[in-house]
């Protein structure tokens, strides 16, 4: 149960699908909010307003700031959104680099009330599953892997680390797989379930690391309303799946009639390219931290995740 609040919440990443979730989810429960963005024309109504701020140019809108007292940081360029080119990969990492070092520039050098903030990273920081974290799953110790994912959230989370030397409050969520309604990962798996396919990835037996959107916008509720949160917390399901499991009880849920079948490795490198490597990567993820911090998760397995989400 949340208690309500008259604080002001700045969102970054605002626009996106996690980001108007939690926007509604905060004005729900007694939040204002701002919605902080590279276009900020959207018309503003009660409890949620709109500013600009320009990354490269490193410019933020100063007033906005100073009304803020949580920042929850989610801008980032769409990491599964193209292919990985040289380009891109530089653009996944510098809209990550860049913004934060623009939030902990403006915060050092002018006044404002931010008391907590809370900040998005992803567990493509770990790397594939070894003999320990099949058993155990990666914990928030773990070093970050020497891949390009691993080294673009360490530097993610390098770009916000001063915060926490400023009297601010900093916690660090490592993100899992987002299932959610509108788009992302489940839509992806949903394509084939239209011509009553099931498609499992490689082997299927790469295990993933999830969480419902529900849970996690929640999450980020109960990290600014818990004092006691502080540092790094993986973001996921505490019961990850194969990637074969998933599949199944997508198409389960979805259509009466399915016809399983695989996608080969090798097709996935020739269609994805690098970012195959993710896909078929495992990383079983452990959620022990957060749930020991109290956190009580809505859907904890995967089935009513899925019920949830598709029906």
């Amino acid at each position: 149960m949340y208690f309500y609040s008259m604080q002001t919440v700045l969102i970054t990443g605002g626009t996106g699908m996690i980001g108007q979730a939690l926007a509604k989810q905060f004005i729900a429960t007694g939040y204002e909010v701002i919605i902080i963005s590279r276009n900020p024309k959207r018309s503003s109504r009660e409890h949620l307003s709109y500013a600009k701020w320009d990354v490269e140019k490193s410019e933020i809108d100063l007033e906005a700031l100073s009304k803020a007292d949580i920042i929850v940081h989610l801008a980032g360029e769409g990491v599964a959104d193209k292919r990985w080119t040289v380009k891109r990969k530089q653009a996944i990492v510098d809209s990550r680099v860049q913004s934060g070092n623009l939030l902990v520039k403006a915060l050092s050098e002018n006044k404002h009330k931010v008391k907590t903030f809370i900040a998005a990273s992803a567990i493509g920081w770990y790397g594939p599953d070894t003999v320990a974290s099949l058993e155990h799953g990666f914990e928030e110790t773990n070093a970050p892997d020497n891949s390009f994912l691993g080294n673009t959230c360490l530097l993610w989370e390098q770009s916000t680390a001063a915060v926490a030397n400023m009297g601010i409050r900093l916690v660090t969520l490592r993100i899992g797989i987002v299932l959610n309604k509108k788009g992302g990962a489940l839509a992806e798996f949903l394509k084939p379930a239209k011509f009553a396919l099931a498609v499992i990835l490689g082997t299927g037996k790469q295990i993933i690391s999830w969480i419902h959107q529900s849970d996690l916008c929640k999450m980020i509720q109960y990290a600014i309303e818990t004092p006691a949160l502080q540092g790094i917390y993986n973001a996921v399901a505490p019961n990850p799946v194969t990637n074969k499991k998933l599949v199944l009880t997508i198409a389960k849920n979805t259509y009466p009639i399915y016809f399983p079948s695989f996608m080969p490795g090798f097709l996935l490198k020739i269609i994805l390219g690098e970012m195959s490597i993710e896909i078929l990567k495992s990383t079983n993820v452990s959620a022990e931290k957060i749930q020991n911090a109290g956190f009580v998760f809505d859907y904890p397995v995967i089935d009513e995740a899925i019920i949830n989400l598709i029906k």
